[in-house]
């Protein structure tokens, strides 16, 4: 009697308005790709791959933002192809670096660079993909723990929750016995407010966190912008502080304001 053949589950990774370094993350996984790859079936990986399987997936990967009424649809189109939909690195979980037009003119800033402005069509707005539709897990990151996203879809694959941490680079400070440089260098540091993942890179030479992981679980912000007041940094200096790589965080959007307010 033969047995029957279990179909690996299928995953995709897609592109959205990002730098592709979320996607390098996964390449750069290298053995332990190979074992991800002897048990999923990777069927659409433009990346990494000619062959350009269609869906139904079991596990969809999505990098990058949603800036264009192409990708407002298409992330649709991802969504209903998609068992499970994992946003990865902070484009696609918080607007990137491009989210930074959302507080300015975005049509002035298409007159100043483009030469045919009436070609360009782009969303006022750099948003993440949860504001489009539903996601089932965010990895934070510019760009993601590689070891974290394959702890992502290995818990997937298993029907459990993923082991990611939600607190704080100062706790990845401590362990690694690294001294706090606000306190005994008067650094500014935005590890306290900070997702932990990136193992302190940062504090461990001497230079403050630039915050690349996003907004930790309940931030206060309100506390650390005063702080870093303290260490004499100005109104301007914090708003700029929490405008980076996940500037659109709500946490980090709403710190922003205040200080710019101020």
């Amino acid at each position: 009697m033969s047995s029957k053949v279990r179909r690996k589950p299928r995953i995709a990774v897609f592109k959205f308005a990002s730098c592709d370094g979320c996607q390098l993350s996964l390449l750069d996984a290298e053995d332990e790709l190979l074992g991800i790859a002897g048990a999923l079936d990777i069927a659409y990986f433009p990346e990494a791959s000619r062959s350009m399987g269609t869906g139904p997936y079991e596990i969809g990967l999505v990098e990058g933002s949603i800036t264009t009424h192409h990708d407002a649809e298409r992330i649709q189109e991802v969504r209903r192809q998609c068992k499970t939909l994992i946003t990865i690195g902070a484009c696609a979980t918080a607007g990137g670096i491009q989210a930074l037009r959302n507080w300015k003119d975005v049509d002035e800033f298409i007159r100043i660079v483009y030469a045919t402005p009436k070609f360009i069509n782009t969303l006022k707005l750099s948003t993440p993909v949860a504001e489009h539709v539903p996601v089932d897990f965010e990895l934070r990151g510019c760009p993601i723990n590689k070891h974290q996203l394959i702890e992502v879809i290995t818990a997937t694959l298993a029907g459990r929750k993923p082991n990611a941490p939600t607190y704080s680079v100062c706790m990845e400070c401590k362990r690694k016995g690294t001294v706090c440089i606000a306190v005994a260098q008067g650094v500014a540091c935005l590890g306290p407010v900070t997702q932990a993942g990136c193992g302190a890179l940062c504090p461990s030479f001497d230079r403050g966190c630039y915050a690349c992981f996003g907004p930790m679980e309940s931030p206060n912000t309100g506390s650390l912008s005063n702080q870093l007041r303290i260490l004499g940094q100005n109104n301007a200096e914090i708003t700029r502080a929490f405008r980076s790589f996940n500037a659109w965080a709500w946490q980090f959007r709403k710190a922003s304001e205040e200080s710019e307010r101020t």
